[in-house]
């Protein structure tokens, strides 16, 4: 049996990988600089209650793979764009695996925040509160 952490720490190996403190600057004040993509894996209620690093694109974690695929009835365009994507969940693990998945789809550019959004959180940096919509 193949355990998460021992995928975790494969994906790890993978991908590259930066701490919250190291992503901070990679955000300007109208969001995300140019050519980088911050992308949320996290399920829409953790948005709800804690907020998103300003202008980050949310991508639940069980539609990536369908997002992605440019042959998939659900590819969503900025997965086909030259950016730079910078995955992230709340502390580093779901992101892990998501870029490692991504990566092996033929995405470039693909990073992950190791300390997820909790790092984000407790460097002090800008959090875009996120509302469900009526």
């Amino acid at each position: 049996m193949k355990h998460v952490k021992d995928m975790v720490a494969e994906a790890n190996m993978m991908v590259e990988h930066f701490p919250a403190a190291d992503a901070v600057p990679l955000v300007g004040e109208d969001g995300p600089k140019d050519g980088i993509v911050f992308i949320d894996i996290r399920d829409i209620r953790e948005l709800w209650r804690d907020g998103k690093v300003p202008g980050a694109y949310h991508c639940p974690r069980g539609m990536l793979e369908f997002w992605i695929d440019p042959e998939s009835p659900y590819a969503k365009d900025i997965f086909q764009e030259d950016k730079k994507f910078v995955f992230y969940c709340a502390g580093g693990q779901r992101s892990a695996l998501a870029a490692r998945a991504a990566q092996e789809m033929g995405l470039t550019g693909v990073s992950h925040i190791s300390d997820g959004f909790a790092g984000w959180k407790g460097t002090g940096a800008p959090i875009e509160e996120v509302k469900p919509k009526k």
